[in-house]
């Protein structure tokens, strides 16, 4: 408890000085944790974007050797009607996974009728589509702002012939919905075949570089086009916690291995994800270092003062009995506080700005975006415990030093001390 009085009426002493101290801890902090909050909401975009956004599932399940010789035997590579059913027997099993979905790349020509151009398309189930989409882990205020619906994809089982284009490819060929419009691909034996089809809707890919040639149809139609009845090139696998990924991978790898499969999880086929994450980890880094280094140096020149200011009170203290390791829990306990008092603003800083960003749907366009994206904040837990622990530590070591050099100084020079 003395320890606690004297602390306090030590960081009273010179009110300017603890609050400057104070202030550069508690912005330090806040700017850790809002840059923390910003990267854990354009992480978990990422990863909703890359599951369900770009409907990859959580594991992709293929032939082994697909992605290398696929484009030029595809029909080595397909898996058969017989080995989806055995497939999916045992992967109902697991009690982890939601749905296991058959799917069917495709390419080739896309025509309005007087122009025509390149396309690449996917073939799914339309429920399978609906199913990969609905668990989008969109917040309640990201979904009643409906900001995020121009992502969606949505195929009408009642019109097998209806497909989904990238709202590029749509503006490019002038295909409204409810226009029609001629897909045209080769077979597995490589021989041209053409559909008529109609333009059931449109979508952002968030993407730049797809965004003019992506499409989505029913599997039925991809396998109408490729000649391939009851084939699919991958199984896309949906589980329901995003945290089981790679545990659900390691199980299917073994239980599959007769298959001769390919398990890819969705970071794996996501490099975007997977390089932007490293990038922000980098930022973070060393935006955590300044601020880090900002504090260090305040707290040691607070400090510092400090010990000089009161160089005859330590000797009193030191006369009267208290050992040398007291004044150094003294100083260090002070520095422990004005941590806490700084860090505690900090986050109340933290959630005022938080709250004011949020609200204010402040929106930017990433690189290689093809649209807007909303400016928001998480409150990214770990990085802010981590980031208060490690203020408060680096803060108390920081009162060290000088606390020493106090401490180990004679009384009678202390006493003496003008």
């Amino acid at each position: 408890m003395n320890t606690l009085k004297l602390a306090l009426r030590g960081l009273s002493r010179n009110r300017r000085r603890s609050l400057v101290t104070l202030l550069a801890i508690a912005f330090g902090f806040a700017a850790i944790a809002l840059f923390a909050g910003y990267t854990h909401n354009v992480y978990s975009g990422l990863a909703r974007q890359s599951i369900h956004g770009e409907l990859l599932g959580h594991l992709t399940l293929s032939r082994l050797g697909m992605d290398r010789e696929g484009k030029l035997h595809p029909e080595r590579y397909l898996f058969t009607p017989d080995d989806i059913r055995r497939i999916e027997a045992i992967l109902k099993q697991e009690d982890h996974i939601r749905l296991v979905a058959p799917r069917l790349a495709l390419s080739g020509l896309i025509s309005n009728g007087r122009a025509s151009t390149i396309f690449i398309a996917e073939g799914m189930e339309p429920e399978a589509m609906k199913k990969l989409q609905e668990n989008s882990g969109l917040s309640a205020q990201q979904k009643a702002s409906g900001f995020y619906t121009k992502f969606f994809k949505r195929l009408d089982p009642a019109q097998p012939e209806s497909i989904e284009v990238s709202a590029g490819l749509a503006e490019m060929l002038h295909l409204p919905v409810g226009s029609q419009a001629a897909l045209l691909a080769n077979t597995l034996t490589g021989q041209a075949n053409a559909l008529d089809v109609t333009v059931g809707g449109t979508f952002i890919t968030g993407n730049a570089g797809t965004n003019d040639k992506f499409a989505f149809v029913q599997l039925a139609l991809a396998r109408s086009l490729l000649d391939a009845e009851g084939r699919a090139d991958r199984l896309t696998v949906l589980l329901d916690d995003v945290n089981e990924t790679e545990t659900m991978r390691v199980r299917l790898q073994e239980k599959l291995k007769s298959f001769d499969l390919k398990i890819a999880t969705w970071q794996e086929l996501s490099s975007f994800y997977t390089q932007v994450h490293g990038m922000f980890d980098m930022i973070f880094g060393f935006i955590f270092s300044i601020v880090l280094t900002v504090v260090l140096m305040s707290v040691t020149n607070s400090m510092g003062m400090t010990v000089i200011e009161r160089t005859r009170e330590i000797g009193t203290l030191r006369a009267i009995g208290l050992k040398r390791i007291g004044i150094i829990e003294l100083f260090a306990f002070e520095a422990l506080l004005l941590s806490l008092f700084g860090c505690l603003s900090g986050f109340l800083l933290t959630l005022c700005v938080r709250s004011g960003i949020n609200i204010a749907h402040i929106s930017y366009v990433p690189p290689n975006s093809d649209g807007p994206v909303l400016l928001l904040v998480d409150l990214d837990w770990g990085h802010i415990a981590f980031t208060g622990l490690l203020m408060t530590g680096v803060s108390m070591l920081a009162a060290l030093l000088p606390a020493r050099r106090a401490a180990r100084q004679p009384i009678i020079d202390a006493l003496g001390h003008v």
